[in-house]
């Protein structure tokens, strides 16, 4: 049922945050989660072979988001595109929690060209890829994407970042987003427009992959309440990868909706 955040994160460098490599990882990497007093962060963005490793890719930031704590919307300063990440920081200057996103949307379709007989791929927009399709194609399939990736920062003390209620996102159901310790239990719910997503089997991945003979990957499954729960083994960045597919589409053109979504939280000793 789940398509994994890896298989999808190489064409986010490229087009928009959908693709195909496998071994790829998108995320963000806040310098920090918890600060005791106003101050600016940096984030690291980028698609990666290794997690939370700047070793493939950038990843695009038109559609960054940053949410303060009362909801209003704050301008990354400093943003930069280097050769193997993006870079921005986050000025945090009042008390709560704050999520940093990157949201993207899109479609993808394969067709027969009646021509030629041969198959043919595209991505793109629903605009686009009307005008990429011709008329008289058969065997059309067009498939509908929504990704999130993003993480949380708190200064002081947190607070409950009002729920998106579009696509696949993830809500803290008993603590907050960044008050995690190691050997403590967390949980969290998953969320699909709005609505608790049962069923849905989550990867939970410690950062320093690099150095590890195996992932390590902790595998956990939503409930019928959409929750999850994580007891963290040792303290760090870790990386939470859920996704899914429904046939609740926005565009005419596509039967079939996949959803993605990637969390970096911080896991304290």
């Amino acid at each position: 049922m789940n398509i994994s955040l890896r298989t999808i994160a190489l064409a986010t460098a490229m087009t928009a945050t959908f693709g195909v490599a496998h071994a790829h990882n998108a995320w963000l990497l806040p310098s920090t989660t918890v600060l005791s007093k106003p101050d600016v962060i940096s984030v690291d963005a980028a698609i990666s072979n290794d997690l939370f490793v700047a070793n493939h890719a950038p990843m695009r930031l038109e559609n960054l988001q940053i949410t303060a704590p009362d909801g209003s919307a704050i301008k990354p300063e400093s943003e930069t595109r280097l050769k193997r990440r993006s870079v921005f920081d986050v000025p945090v200057a009042t008390p709560g929690t704050y999520r940093i996103a990157v949201v993207n949307g899109g479609a993808s379709a394969s067709w027969k060209d009646k021509a030629t007989g041969q198959q043919k791929r595209a991505r793109g927009t629903a605009e686009s890829l009307a005008k990429d399709i011709p008329a008289d194609a058969t065997e059309v399939v067009v498939t509908q994407s929504v990704g999130r990736i993003e993480t949380f920062v708190t200064v002081g003390k947190p607070s409950v970042p009002k729920a998106i209620g579009q696509g696949l996102e993830m809500v803290s159901s008993a603590g907050a987003l960044t008050d995690l310790a190691k050997g403590e239990k967390a949980t969290f719910a998953l969320h699909v427009d709005g609505q608790p997503a049962k069923d849905l089997d989550v990867t939970v991945t410690a950062g320093n992959t690099q150095y590890r003979d195996k992932l390590a990957e902790v595998k956990v499954k939503t409930d019928e309440k959409g929750q999850f729960s994580v007891t963290w083994p040792e303290a760090g960045m870790y990386w939470i990868d859920v996704s899914t597919k429904d046939s609740k589409t926005t565009m005419p053109q596509a039967k079939e909706r996949r959803l993605s979504y990637a969390a970096t939280v911080e896991v304290m000793p």
